[in-house]
């Protein structure tokens, strides 16, 4: 298993539980993540590109729980 195995999708419900700074912190933790496996991908293809679509699920959820939360 690689380092990349501990960290998987988190669902909506753990996302609406965290404060609006935790959320922000995460995303862009993800973002940076998103980046930088984007950036290997292009140097040498990726063997499992899995990791890429997960992140860009827990930013849509990320982006998703903020939203509700501006809308009360």
């Amino acid at each position: 298993q690689g380092h990349f195995q501990e960290e998987r999708t988190m669902k909506a419900e753990e996302f609406r539980k965290m404060s609006d700074e935790d959320l922000t912190k995460k995303e862009g933790e993800l973002r940076e993540e998103l980046g930088n496996l984007v950036f290997q991908h292009k140097l040498r293809p990726l063997e499992d590109t899995s990791r890429l679509k997960e992140i860009k699920k827990d930013i849509a959820r990320i982006r998703t729980v903020i939203s509700e939360k501006a809308l009360g």
